[in-house]
């Protein structure tokens, strides 16, 4: 039988929710059980004006028992805890996006949000020069590439330079838990390397290949001269001689400098050998390129997804790569996902989408006017559609491009905090309209993996902003004053106690 889902919604946002979900399938009792989206559904009003400020007590309050479903969506925003509903209602329920328009994409197929937990592709993050770190600085920058999905630290050594304290770092870096390789163009080093505990070593040739003889590390093998992949197959032969596992990496050119002929290598090596353990490094394109490193990464490892290859070498130096290996983490969930269900990378997460999002409106300028025309009170609400940037409120509604513009409309010109809320808004959201962003009232705007997230309880409703603080603060202390006053004159309190 299909799934039933319950969605909690509020009074402005019912009807688009109802509308987003007839689209998607049948409701429930209809004849045809489970409708085009293969689950039926069902909404309850809780009776709040806004679904985000829902509480868990209003629902326990106001959610007839026993709930006919399978299952409770909340709205994205709503400050409740999902597991602690669960147990009060005896039924699972979730946590839905923050917006109705997208809820086609979290429901997914047959109604379950896209699975982003699992890949097959093991990232080596490199420390690039890293004799000139001192131990400690080395192994606060081996977590913190840990922390942001690196499965293997990299150790790069840098030609010319001598690294005396190589087994030193190797040996530090196990201590903390992580995996290990090391990368030098110098054998000797390699050597060093892998008795210390390496558990890999880029880059070997079929020529020094005896270098990980007798120990545990993993030779990472590549071509004797450049683009000779049939020294590359030789070598993998070698290898599989000795019984030693390995991993094969053709090299990735540049642009203008071998970049096509290099993913050719790539193809052809997997052609030669379909079972074989194939490693990329990526950084010959992120870092050498003037070009944000979110869609370059995403082309790479969509090559990475047809070839099978489950290995990639990231470079993170310099500054317009600094989220790259974040951006490796999310690309390989999003091409395994999409790989797994025969489908294309497309609507299985949005974190590779930093500057533009695919749905960046969530309401048209008709239903922002319907949204205006219902309003009673005087607070100003900020949102933005496909003409521009709309401020509303139950006593005005001014359309325009240019934050600056609103001043004269809005009559804040004595408040000073309410002035600069409204300015930083309005900032931010004609910002977010010309970028093709989403933008949320009092949300910081979503750059996908290529900026930290603010830390947000989702359990608790937000709190309130600083402006607001600040203005209940003064009101409190004029109150305050006011007492004192009151009170120091004669017949006052302070008087009675003398």
């Amino acid at each position: 039988m299909a799934e039933r889902l319950l969605f909690l919604t509020g009074h402005l946002a019912e009807a688009r929710l109802r509308g987003v979900l007839e689209q998607l399938g049948r409701a429930a009792g209809d004849a045809a059980s489970g409708g085009e989206a293969g689950f039926d559904w069902q909404i309850a009003n809780m009776g709040v004006k806004v679904a985000a400020l829902m509480t868990e007590q209003i629902i326990l309050r106001r959610l007839p028992r026993p709930v006919a479903a399978d299952r409770v969506v909340v709205p994205g925003r709503a400050g409740v805890d999902p597991a602690r509903l669960a147990a009060a209602f005896g039924v699972p329920f979730a946590r839905g996006p923050d917006e109705i328009v997208d809820l086609p994409r979290w429901l997914g197929r047959g109604g379950a949000p896209p699975d982003l937990s699992r890949h097959d592709l093991r990232i080596f993050a490199e420390i690039v020069d890293a004799p000139l770190f001192a131990p400690e600085a080395l192994r606060a920058r081996a977590v913190e590439l840990a922390a942001q999905g690196a499965d293997v630290v990299d150790i790069g050594c840098k030609p010319g330079v001598a690294f005396p304290g190589l087994e030193a770092a190797v040996r530090l870096l196990k201590a903390a838990g992580l995996t290990v390789s090391v990368d030098s163009g110098d054998p000797e080093e390699l050597r060093r390397a892998a008795l210390a505990g390496a558990d890999f070593l880029l880059s070997l040739t079929e020529a020094s290949l005896d270098v990980a003889g007798g120990t545990a590390a993993v030779p990472v093998l590549i071509p004797a001269t450049h683009g000779d992949l049939d020294s590359l197959i030789r070598a993998a032969a070698m290898a599989a001689e000795r019984g030693l596992p390995c991993l094969l990496d053709p090299i990735l050119d540049p642009i203008h400098f071998g970049f096509t002929a290099s993913l050719g290598r790539y193809a052809a090596l997997r052609a030669a050998l379909p079972q074989a353990e194939i490693l990329m490094g990526t950084g010959n394109l992120t870092e050498l390129t003037d070009a944000d490193s979110a869609g370059v990464t995403a082309m790479l490892l969509g090559v990475c997804s047809e070839l099978s290859i489950r290995n990639v070498l990231v470079v993170q130096v310099s500054p317009h790569t600094r989220r790259t290996l974040a951006e490796h983490d999310a690309a390989r969930r999003l091409m395994f996902a999409a790989r797994a269900a025969g489908d294309l990378p497309r609507g299985y997460g949005a974190g590779l989408l930093q500057v533009h999002d695919r749905a960046p409106f969530v309401q048209s300028p008709a239903e922002i006017d319907a949204e205006a025309r219902a309003l009673r009170d005087g607070n100003f609400r900020i949102a933005t559609a496909a003409d521009g940037i709309h401020v509303y409120s139950g006593r005005m509604h001014a359309r325009g491009q240019d934050a600056m513009g609103f001043f004269p409309a809005l009559d804040v010109g004595t408040d000073g905090g309410h002035a600069f809320y409204l300015g930083t808004e309005l900032m931010k959201a004609e910002i977010a309209w010309r970028l093709g962003k989403r933008y949320v009232q009092d949300a910081p705007l979503d750059w996908g993996v290529a900026a930290e997230p603010p830390l947000r309880d989702a359990t608790r409703l937000a709190a309130a902003g600083h402006t607001l603080r600040a203005k209940e603060e003064g009101r409190a202390k004029e109150e305050a004053r006011a007492k004192r006053d009151r009170q120091a004159q004669p017949g006052g309190q302070d008087g009675q106690d003398e």
